[in-house]
């Protein structure tokens, strides 16, 4: 797998993670604006992430474990939350499965 398309996932996780971040903060503080940006950056996540030319299934697939990833990183520095042990263990299933689906045999 090219280094660029490891970059394009984390990219496109950003996004994905931080325009949600966006949407939950614009609805827990009444911010308009906040939530109109998170749409915004949900869609760059959309476009980010269908620059890497696979198979739609093998795409989204690998994604899935760089998100969740992105995802839990981001729980536990931007939103300073502990994050329990079955989550840490959930996360190394979700990864492993997205290595499987990357260089599995057909």
């Amino acid at each position: 797998m090219p280094l660029i398309a490891w970059f394009i996932f984390v990219l496109a996780a950003v996004f994905e993670v931080g325009g949600d971040a966006l949407i939950r903060r614009g609805l827990t503080s009444g911010g308009l604006f906040l939530i109109l940006a998170g749409f915004l950056v949900l869609g760059s996540y959309g476009v980010t992430v269908n620059m890497v030319k696979w198979d739609f299934s093998k795409l989204l697939g690998v994604y899935v474990g760089v998100f969740a990833v992105v995802s839990v990183l981001f729980g536990r520095f931007i939103f300073r939350e502990d994050i329990a042990g079955a989550t840490w263990v959930g996360l190394f299933f979700i990864v492993a499965g997205g290595l499987v689906i990357q260089f599995g045999s057909r």
